[in-house]
């Protein structure tokens, strides 16, 4: 079995600050460490399962978090970005059987995460036929759009949510809760314990339950933050203007979504 794992850090136990999550702060260290030891326990899961091939794309800000010497012989490691619209899932294709990810937080323009965002901090929403959408939602699609079902998501109770609301087969690790400015956290190492069991679980039953259904059709709503941006983004060909400070894109081909937001976010 050959699986991919798609790893973020503001979804992870415990993270509260935007210090916590930068690399250039001294409390990016403890949790740069958690972030590795998830997706550590993630492999360790997947190899009780069976699972003899991991590819790991670390996804988190510089694509440069994750402690390479703590994973298992059986794993590779993506680090950097390419410049390539699948973004945090890059490389994954029909070879594999199935996706995990691993630290993936709620969504922008809501509230169930201190550090909720959708790929940027620039942009105030992302819609996707009408709805806010998250990193899960547009990198999930990525995994159906190839044909591989996404089996587990790791992150704090919003995008937990989400997911059992898109497909209920999806096994689901919430290891914190945003309130306010603050958050409510398991111990990492009970994080930890829950992911590697979840995996396991997950890639032991009929994957083919969590696939998800693409939509036939695409309209995407990007609002950012200034005007300026959006007048930029604006001129991408397909582009219309939705108000001064959005933009609005059509297609009916999911990888025309990933290539737009590439170019213009």
């Amino acid at each position: 079995m050959k699986l991919f794992i798609s790893a973020d850090i503001e979804g992870t136990t415990g993270i509260t600050h935007w210090d916590e999550a930068m690399n250039k702060n001294a409390e990016y260290q403890e949790f740069r460490k958690q972030m590795t030891e998830e997706v550590v326990s993630a492999c360790e899961g997947a190899i009780n399962a069976g699972v003899s091939e991991i590819l790991i794309k670390d996804a988190h800000h510089t694509g440069r978090n994750i402690i390479a010497s703590r994973l298992p012989d059986c794993a590779r490691l993506i680090r950097g970005w390419s410049g390539h619209p699948f973004c945090m899932v890059q490389e994954l294709d029909q070879s594999f059987n199935a996706c995990i990810l691993i630290g993936y937080h709620s969504k922008a323009g809501t509230e169930n995460n201190p550090l909720a965002h959708t790929l940027v901090l620039g942009i105030d929403s992302l819609k996707i036929n009408g709805e806010l959408a998250s990193e899960f939602l547009l990198h999930t699609y990525v995994s159906a759009f190839v044909n591989v079902p996404v089996v587990l998501v790791s992150g704090d109770k919003g995008i937990c949510q989400d997911v059992k609301a898109i497909n209920e087969h999806i096994n689901t690790v919430p290891v914190s809760e945003g309130i306010g400015a603050s958050t409510l956290s398991i111990s990492p190492e009970l994080a930890c314990k829950r992911i590697r069991s979840g995996v396991e679980e997950a890639l032991k039953k009929d994957v083919s339950m969590c696939r998800i259904e693409l939509p036939e059709f695409f309209e995407v709503e990007i609002k950012f933050r200034d005007p300026v941006s959006a007048y930029k983004a604006s001129f991408y060909p397909g582009m219309k203007k939705g108000g001064p400070k959005s933009v609005v894109f059509e297609t009916a081909d999911y990888f025309e979504v990933m290539r737009m937001i590439m170019f213009i976010i």
